[in-house]
């Protein structure tokens, strides 16, 4: 169960996190939780766990908070505002790799012992991230895309902007998450994991996003609410 609860806690965590950063940052504050999950995300996808009875990689939550992000943005700034989260991911991505992989240029002192252990774990980042970047982009675009669209007919069901919102935020993110997870799973780690592993992260990883996509309403409420009531610091 140990694993099972820490993951509990890091959603609980994350997504307070991204309300907490728009409460006192504003959208700036969202920028910043974009920079911060995109590289820790693509970081924690290296690690390969079990829980709930399923075989996953992390950085699932912190992904998904991504998509919490522009959804976010999306409700309560514009479409706009959350289309520049996503060339702001995409942008710390290939920066993130330029980074990580000139490490690899230098020699090492004869005293040095993270080297190796670094060259470990970033010499299959550019894999990852190229992958990453690409599925990114494509995937949130849809989301944005189809969070307006959608929000357009529940308008129109409804009779009120206000209502219906979470309809789009778990429409969008749901679909959206479908293409990531077969997407990002195939791209980045074919040839890597064996075809049953590959089939059961996606499995895996696209129950834990439809958890994480319900669970993640609340929190674009409280960031509506946030803002109808001229509580976030700008």
């Amino acid at each position: 169960m140990r694993n099972e609860i820490i993951l509990f806690c890091s959603l609980v965590c994350i997504y307070s996190a991204v309300v907490l950063f728009y409460k006192f940052f504003g959208r700036t504050g969202l920028y910043m939780w974009t920079v911060i999950a995109t590289i820790s995300a693509n970081i924690e996808v290296l690690i390969l766990v079990d829980a709930f009875g399923m075989e996953q990689t992390l950085g699932n939550v912190l992904f998904a908070s991504t998509f919490l992000v522009t959804d976010i943005l999306s409700e309560t700034e514009g479409k706009k505002y959350a289309n520049k989260a996503v060339r702001m991911g995409i942008v710390v991505s290939v920066a993130f790799i330029l980074i990580s992989q000139s490490w690899f240029l230098y020699e090492p002192n004869g005293n040095d012992w993270a080297m190796p252990a670094i060259r470990s774990v970033f010499s299959n980042t550019p894999r990852l991230m190229l992958v990453s970047i690409a599925v990114y982009g494509i995937v949130q675009v849809f989301d944005v895309f189809a969070y307006h669209t959608i929000w357009k007919h529940t308008t129109k069901l409804f009779g009120d902007a206000k209502k219906g919102l979470w309809i789009r935020n778990n429409g969008s993110t749901l679909v959206s998450q479908l293409m990531n997870t077969v997407l990002f799973t195939f791209g980045a780690f074919a040839g890597v994991h064996s075809l049953p592993t590959l089939i059961n992260i996606c499995i895996s990883s696209y129950v834990i996003y439809i958890v994480t996509s319900l669970l993640d309403t609340p929190a674009v409420y409280v960031a509506r609410r946030l803002k109808d009531q001229n509580r976030i610091n700008e």
